[in-house]
């Protein structure tokens, strides 16, 4: 039996939150914002895996290679953080490998950022610590990359579009998923 909405709107969940979408969609800055709001833990996965490393994303990328990062990855996913009271911010591939998507989904709520592609080139050419965007044409790597990825991000869960829109408005959106979806969602 269903909590009443009173009943929901003044206990603040604690199943985990995991923001999945392709880079510069803004997963760690909303993420931010909602666990501040929820009182939760904030996680990116990108920034614990360069904590364990001693080293940042693009060095991993260039002295390991891509799947050895995956394995990382999927490592944080099943042992790396706490099962409650986290909001996790995840790599734009996490959710891409096979069975990351089922484990997410197992763990706590999931949703998807969304923003185009020329949103996100504009969000992430300030960022050099972007690997997969050391290319020539980034446009095109995106378009390749989000050709690949955009399937998976669609089963991910709810896609919130973060383009064009007031950052409140974007977190007050997240908030409504989350707590609609925590109140239904069961540990396995």
């Amino acid at each position: 039996m269903r909590a009443p909405l009173s009943a929901m709107s003044s206990t603040i969940p604690q199943t985990n939150l995991y923001l999945v979408g392709f880079m510069g969609t803004g997963k760690t800055t909303i993420g931010r914002a909602i666990a501040y709001r929820l009182k939760h833990q904030l996680l990116d996965s990108d920034h614990e895996i360069e904590q364990i490393e001693d080293r940042t994303v693009s060095d991993i990328f260039a002295k390991e290679g891509e799947p050895y990062f995956r394995e990382l990855e999927r490592k944080f996913v099943e042992t790396g953080h706490p099962n409650y009271k986290c909001v996790v911010a995840c790599g734009g591939g996490l959710v891409v490998q096979p069975g990351m998507l089922a484990k997410l989904q197992k763990k706590g709520v999931v949703v998807c950022l969304h923003a185009s592609l020329e949103t996100i080139l504009e969000r992430t050419s300030v960022n050099r610590n972007r690997p997969l965007l050391h290319v020539d044409d980034p446009m095109e790597r995106l378009q390749e990359l989000y050709a690949e990825r955009e399937p998976i991000y669609r089963r991910a869960g709810a896609v919130i579009l973060t383009d064009h829109r007031p950052t409140s408005d974007i977190i007050s959106h997240v908030m409504r998923v989350y707590r609609r979806e925590a109140a239904e969602f069961t540990h396995v």
